[in-house]
């Protein structure tokens, strides 16, 4: 079964996730930003496999949609963003790379600089 990510991509662009959390993350939360940038930079990782980069085009596409079963606007409108991102982390994480969460870090850093190594959520498989 030949699985086309390119059909998938329509919802996902990079510029459209940079921006939602360019603005957003703070309001995210750590958490959710720091899942977010793992599973983005999983996605763009050549090595990983497409089944897992649908899984991860899939979450992210509905990060950055306005439309929401929950509106972020809501006080708790970021907690289906943080269901259907956590669930992507677990699907994908044989997926996840040291480097990758490296990257995530480096970019976690830029948005939250007071954040320290015990606030990041452990990414391991089990």
């Amino acid at each position: 079964m030949s699985m086309d990510t390119e059909k998938y991509r329509k919802y996902f662009t990079d510029s459209a996730f940079w921006d939602k959390l360019s603005v957003a993350a703070s309001k995210m939360g750590l958490k959710l930003t720091w899942y977010s940038l793992v599973l983005y930079y999983t996605m763009i990782d050549p090595a990983t496999p497409r089944k897992a980069k649908m899984v991860i085009l899939g979450s992210l596409g509905y990060l950055i949609l306005p439309i929401d079963l929950i509106p972020d606007f809501l006080p708790g409108g970021h907690l289906d963003d943080l269901g259907v991102i956590t669930a992507a982390v677990w699907q994908i994480m044989r997926s996840i790379t040291p480097e990758i969460k490296d990257k995530a870090t480096r970019k976690l850093y830029d948005w939250f600089p007071k954040a320290r190594p015990e606030d990041i959520p452990e990414i391991d498989e089990q």
